[in-house]
């Protein structure tokens, strides 16, 4: 626990929350709207995993209390509880552990996650659309905002694709371990005769940009369309055109937003999105010559990364840390913190 509270730096952390305490109390703060949320949401932050360290620390003397006091009256009631409380401690103390192996560049950055159907058909626009319910359910049992930016629905079940944010600090260190290719197995819904269908849907990860990201766009270098959003099944749910694509001409990059907003906020949306997806472009770039000078030709991260298996028997395995649960539903409902720390572990071990 004392290392962990030394590379967490708790004196660090104690100063910017004073720091950002000031900030917060500027009567002019709610001026610069984008800066205050940015303020107070840091500072919200900060204290949370102030009040988390402190908590664990008091819950770890207490242990020990309690320990001494089984022992003095050889009380195995109390013992009990004693080891429950100490196994419930231990999994906090790792999970705290965890947040010390993100020192990445992006890493401390909020989240964009972008889910795509792949092959598979009916079954993979269902599948990326049971996706994209998983992390946003991930996100709400953690309490962290999300905002879904764009949905393309397909034309029988699911979605062709999706873009939404993780708004936290460091959404985007934990989920970047997501970034692959996941793959579920089971008896199609879809299908009339009950065969065994493979699907594939794939999930990237990028950092949300910061104005210090220096992403240089030139407007020539855009084409704006508008459009009516459209809901499941094809229908308008929008009578204005207030949904917006852009084009980077150059790298053919397409985004679109379509959050019932007005089109300016669109835009602007849509804007953010193209900055993040041309920064990790940049990023992949500088990351493939640093892999050519130390001759590290492939990938390590590989494609396919997770299996949903439904069918003919109930598990989801992660096939580059080799974690397992034999329960997809829960998973599928937002349970995913083992998979996510166990694959945190696994790229430090691998990039070390």
């Amino acid at each position: 626990m004392g290392s962990i509270e030394a590379v967490l730096d708790l004196d660090k952390v104690r100063a910017d929350i004073a720091v950002l305490e000031e900030q917060a109390a500027a009567p002019d703060l709610w001026d610069d709207v984008e800066k205050a949320q940015k303020v107070t949401s840091r500072l919200s932050y900060l204290q949370g995993e102030l009040r988390r360290v402190e908590t664990l620390r008091g819950r770890i003397d207490d242990i020990q209390v309690l320990f001494e006091l089984a022992e003095a009256e050889d009380d195995a009631d109390t013992r009990e509880e004693a080891e429950t409380e100490l196994s419930a401690v231990r999994k906090a103390v790792d999970e705290l552990e965890v947040r010390t192996l993100l020192s990445g560049e992006y890493d401390s950055r909020e989240a964009l996650v972008n889910i795509r159907a792949e092959a598979g058909g009916v079954d993979a626009a269902d599948f990326a659309e049971q996706l994209m319910r998983m992390y946003l359910r991930w996100a709400e049992r953690h309490g962290y905002p999300t905002e879904v930016y764009d949905t393309s629905y397909a034309e029988e079940a699911g979605i062709k694709s999706a873009t939404f944010a993780v708004k936290t600090p460091y959404a985007y260190g934990t989920l970047s371990v997501e970034q692959g290719t996941h793959r579920l197995v089971r008896i199609s819904p879809f299908d009339n005769q009950g065969r065994r269908q493979t699907s594939f849907a794939g999930v990237e990860v990028l950092p949300v940009v910061e104005q210090s990201d220096h992403v240089d766009i030139d407007e020539s270098e855009l084409r704006v369309d508008v459009y009516r959003s459209s809901g499941p099944g094809g229908q308008g749910v929008n009578t204005t055109d207030s949904a917006v694509r852009i084009t980077h001409i150059p790298t053919g990059i397409v985004v679109s937003c379509q959050n019932e907003r007005s089109q300016i906020q669109n835009r602007a949306s849509a804007m953010n999105v193209l900055q993040a997806k041309l920064l990790e472009r940049r990023r992949q770039e500088e990351q493939a010559r640093m892999d050519a000078l130390k001759g590290d030709g492939g990938n390590s991260w590989g494609n396919q990364m997770r299996s949903y298996v439904l069918h003919p028997y109930q598990m989801v395995k992660d096939l580059r840390t080799e974690f397992e649960v034999g329960n997809p539903q829960g998973v599928l409902d937002g349970d995913i913190d083992g998979f996510i720390e166990a694959g945190i572990r696994w790229r430090k071990s691998t990039h070390n």
